[in-house]
């Protein structure tokens, strides 16, 4: 009995976390710009399909929540305090991953990551498999590694700009490196276009 009892209270505080409401932060903000922000939010909500009502409308605070903290460090610092503006993005990056932990699991995470970063990890890497079919695994191993470490970075940015611009910095490390490793880019470019075009004819 004692154990049913136990099992059935822990279901309900189980219930009940999860049920917890998630604030959207949009006082003092224009009504505009809320109202893209959730859009925007929601937009990323909905690939996950998530069907638990009360679930989806955290996530979408969270994420909401996150651009809005965003724009409001990028806003605090000019171009001359770069060094502080790392610095507090830094102490703020992990917030989100952490927050969203409590609703989702890793792979809805990654998911609402890409979504965030407009799918350029995975569109890069696959274009990446695409233009070199010769890459060895652990060459796509790196890759992966890479355009991780680029879509942490993008995710911190500002805006658009800002995120593509982080995917292609790490877009020319990686080039550089397979250059470095033998590979022959341009070749690889045009006969990855070939490809393609011989492909559209069929």
């Amino acid at each position: 009995m004692r154990k049913v009892l136990f099992v059935a209270l822990l279901s309900l505080l189980t219930l009940t976390a999860n049920a917890q409401e998630v604030v959207l932060n949009a006082d003092g903000r224009d009504s505009a710009y809320v109202e893209t922000i959730k859009g925007r939010a929601q937009k990323i909500v909905d690939g996950l399909q998530l069907t638990d009502s009360q679930q989806a409308l955290a996530v979408r605070n969270i994420i909401a929540n996150r651009y809005f903290q965003l724009n409001d460090i990028h806003a605090k610092y000019d171009k001359s305090q770069q060094d502080a503006l790392q610095a507090e993005l830094y102490r703020h990056h992990f917030e989100l991953a952490s927050a969203l932990a409590l609703y989702l699991n890793d792979e809805q995470i990654e998911a609402v990551k890409d979504g965030m970063t407009f799918g350029r990890l995975k569109r890069d890497y696959q274009a990446t498999q695409d233009m070199i079919p010769s890459l060895t695994d652990f060459e796509k191993r790196q890759v992966l590694i890479w355009l991780q470490e680029a879509r942490e970075y993008a995710l911190d940015a500002a805006d658009s700009k800002g995120k593509h611009f982080w995917f292609d910095k790490y877009r020319g490390r990686t080039n550089n490196w397979l250059s470095a490793r033998g590979y022959d880019l341009k070749k690889e470019r045009d006969n990855w276009m070939k490809r393609i075009e011989e492909a559209k004819k069929k």
